[in-house]
């Protein structure tokens, strides 16, 4: 599979098969994490690979209520936790490097993740105080995002997206 055809194929699924996912290839998508860009060679970012069924639960809490993403956080085998280290990063002019080099090792894994036959489901709203006290996170370091990691249990279809010439600008803003 070439790299358009990963990006293609990479859904967000929130149902997952009640099957582990294999040790080498949670290895190799953490692999892949590890080797993202980042500001400065910094490398900010940390994971938290949660697997027992009483962490999964309290990070499916501190998700609220009505948020969907709860099913698939319990349902899961793995769920992965990005965590970044801002004294390991940096904010020039105004640009959070912490948050764009944290995103990128999470697509790293996200991708990877889909390349190895692995569903995932990128979350990011959720009681960042209550994640820190599940899973005794320090008080320094940030949680940002998180994902269930497994087998999907269901098939989704694309969903659309805006065309080259809404996004792609040719010289200058607003030029087509």
């Amino acid at each position: 599979m070439n790299f358009l055809e990963l990006a293609q194929t990479r859904r967000s699924l929130r149902t997952y098969l009640d099957k582990p996912v294999e040790k080498e290839k949670l290895e190799y998508v953490l692999e892949t994490a590890r080797l993202a860009p980042s500001w400065k060679n910094m490398q900010c970012w940390r994971f938290i690979v949660v697997e027992g069924r009483a962490e999964k639960a309290a990070l499916a809490e501190s998700m609220g209520d009505m948020n969907p993403g709860r099913k698939a956080l319990t349902g899961a085998p793995v769920v992965v936790v990005l965590c970044a280290v801002p004294k390991e990063s940096e904010v020039w002019e105004g640009k959070d490097f912490m948050m764009l080099d944290a995103g990128l090792a999470m697509e790293h894994l996200i991708l990877a993740a889909t390349e190895q036959g692995l569903g995932t489901c990128w979350q990011g709203l959720f009681a960042e105080q209550k994640v820190k006290e599940a899973l005794n996170v320090p008080e320094d370091v940030r949680v940002l995002a998180m994902t269930p990691l497994g087998y999907a249990a269901e098939e989704r279809r694309p969903r659309p997206r805006k065309t080259m010439a809404e996004i792609t600008f040719r010289g200058k803003w607003g030029q087509q």
